[in-house]
């Protein structure tokens, strides 16, 4: 009975010590904003806590210190967002991620800048979210600059020319849409199309049925969504009642599709909406830790929520900046904060970070191996090896097609397996594996439609009697044929983009109509093309423009071909026997006026008539 006495006052003093000593810990302030209420914010929310539970049963980093938390709910409000950024500055918080959107980024880190005090964001990945500009404010995911490359990567892949795009309008997306416009006129193609959608909260569902109405009569069938997920779900099922999920579109969806997918799933119903879709993921390399995590992840959520990439770099966040913390009090930093001084009083009771100078160099020489890979920044801030998972949605399910990395383009491969290889950005070398498109086929669609509402071009085409390019059928049916509509034919195939055309008889087919009527009929408009065997003349190149003459005209030589027979005495055919006869005798006479002119003085000349008559044809033969 002593014994058991004993072991219960040996384990209370051990609770008790460990309490005391926790009690005692220094506690070192962080702070978040994000929509909690919204699927993304429960699944960083959850992250996050995991993260800072870790942090502190980890007697290596912060030792003697605990890290807390604080979270703001900005729900979708940006004045919210920003009163729970001035809460934080009169709270001795050290540093903040978020926030979740770059609405809220572009006011909010100009507070960071004159507070001194960072903000980590993995959500607001607006690609004008300039380092010169905003200093203290860190992107901790590849930002939309490296996605907008991904996806022109992509459309280029496929040879498509022209892109419309489909995006909320405000600061989230707005300057990724320009960053898109950039990347695909790099690579040749043309974003020929914005849709702004307005606001989520002042959008309806006219606003987007407007919307997808207008696109559906243009000619572009490729179709970027970069948007909200609620926003993005309510366009997918309007586009589906118009039609325009079928056979023929091509619909790229950015990362918030596989958030979706990866944090609720997608129902049956919704999963035939959005059939043959692509979207982006973050690449997340596999390793041992990201597996443990995600055994924990059913215990961390209750089974409530699924892991996103997004999830996993809130973990490490929290994490960078608990390791960059622990550099800042190992070489002597203090937590103390100054009182700001402003123009205004009423913002007299902010404070500014002592230590932020000294804490924001710390986080970006982070360099450690977190769930989502190798962690660390490069020169222009950005994270090293930004790479996406490619998917196609099929059947409900999420097929991987392939990866973008910024090392090597598109590849089959994961990108860790060639960041040790050299990088080769070849067309030759980037590689897909094959797409079920809407309409579930495989067949690559053109990626562009004839408009519904656009006018064609009116192409003339002269009906001669003589030389026939058009053929009118005595059911009065027109058969357009012949050589130079063949050349036309041929050459719009080539053309990148639709051109509706109509082709227009002049002429009646038994009279030959005039040349120079036909082109002033495009002069005057009645026509916009004309097309046929017409000269290019020097009084009708004032009336009209020519394309290169593509058939050559001039003075030819028509002799009929006789096959001869080769033999060794070919060389004499060129000549006739009248003209070696002639040739011969002319031979004869030069030979006999050069022995006349050189008897009488050369003794080459004479002799025996033998010699004489060798010298005459040595003589000749020079």
């Amino acid at each position: 009975m002593s014994i058991m006495r004993g072991l219960v006052m040996l384990a209370f003093v051990l609770v008790f010590s460990v309490v005391f000593s926790f009690s005692k810990r220094d506690t070192v302030n962080i702070g978040a904003i994000i929509n909690v209420n919204t699927v993304s914010g429960k699944v960083l929310t959850i992250a996050m806590k995991a993260a800072v539970d870790d942090v502190n049963s980890d007697p290596n980093v912060l030792p003697g210190k605990r890290l807390s938390l604080s979270i703001h709910d900005a729900n979708h409000n940006s004045f919210l967002g920003i009163i729970g950024a001035l809460k934080y500055m009169n709270a001795d918080i050290v540093a903040v991620i978020g926030p979740y959107g770059s609405t809220l980024a572009h006011a909010l880190s100009n507070v960071a800048n004159e507070l001194h005090v960072p903000f980590l964001s993995f959500t607001a990945l607006d690609p004008s979210l300039s380092p010169l500009q905003y200093p203290y404010f860190i992107q901790t995911a590849p930002n939309d600059l490296y996605l907008m490359t991904a996806i022109s990567e992509i459309i280029s892949y496929f040879r498509y020319g022209e892109v419309t795009v489909i995006y909320t309008d405000d600061d989230q997306f707005r300057n990724s849409i320009y960053t898109l416009g950039d990347q695909l006129w790099k690579k040749r193609c043309k974003l020929s199309y914005k849709a702004p959608l307005p606001p989520f909260s002042s959008l309806t569902p006219q606003d987007i049925h407007n919307v997808l109405v207008n696109i559906r009569s243009m000619e572009s069938r490729v179709i970027v969504l970069h948007t909200y997920s609620r926003t993005g779900h309510s366009v997918f099922e309007t586009a589906k009642r118009l039609g325009m999920m079928k056979k023929g579109y091509i619909w790229i969806a950015t990362t918030w599709l596989s958030t979706v997918l990866d944090s609720t799933g997608i129902s049956s119903n919704y999963a035939s909406v959005i059939q043959g879709v692509l979207t982006l993921r973050p690449h997340i390399p596999d390793s041992d830790k990201k597996r443990d995590f995600e055994r924990r992840w059913k215990n961390l959520s209750n089974g409530s929520i699924g892991l996103t990439s997004y999830g996993l770099y809130a973990y490490d966040t929290v994490w960078m900046i608990a390791r960059a913390l622990d550099k800042f009090f190992n070489k002597g930093g203090k937590v103390s904060f100054s009182k700001y001084s402003p123009r205004w009083k009423n913002l007299g009771g902010l404070s500014i970070f002592d230590g932020g100078k000294r804490l924001l160099t710390n986080l970006l020489q982070t360099n450690m191996t977190g769930l989502t890979g190798p962690l660390w920044f490069n020169p222009d801030r950005s994270v090293i090896h930004p790479s996406f998972d490619i998917i196609n949605m099929v059947g409900g399910q999420s097929w991987l097609l392939g990866y973008w990395s910024n090392h090597s383009g598109l590849s089959v491969q994961p990108p860790e397996t060639l960041y040790a290889k050299p990088s080769n950005r070849s067309s030759s070398n980037q590689h897909l594996r094959s797409v079920v498109w809407p309409g579930n086929t495989t067949e690559k669609p053109r990626g562009w439609e004839f408009s519904n509402n656009g006018k064609p071009l009116r192409i003339g085409v002269r009906a001669s009697a003589s030389f026939k390019e058009v053929s009118i059928q005595v059911n009065g049916s027109n058969e357009i044929r012949g050589f130079c509509i063949d050349v036309f034919l041929a050459a719009q195939k080539l053309i990148p983009y639709p051109v509706p055309y109509e082709f227009v008889i002049f002429g009646d087919g038994h009279t030959k109509p005039s040349y120079t009527e036909l082109l002033n009929k495009v002069a005057h408009n009645v026509f916009d093309v004309v097309v046929g065997d017409i000269s290019i003349t020097a009084n009708r190149t004032k009336v009209v423009d020519f394309t290169q003459p593509y058939v050559e005209s001039g003075l030819v030589v028509m002799v009929p071909i006789k096959k001869l027979d080769s033999s060794a005495w070919v060389f004499l055919r060129p000549f006739t026997l009248q003209l070696w006869i002639v040739t011969t005798v002319f031979f004869v006479i030069v030979g006999i006026v050069v022995w006349i002119l050189e008897h009488g003085r050369n003794d080459e000349f004479r002799g025996p008539p033998k010699q004489q008559i060798v010298t005459i044809f040595w003589c000749l033969s020079y």
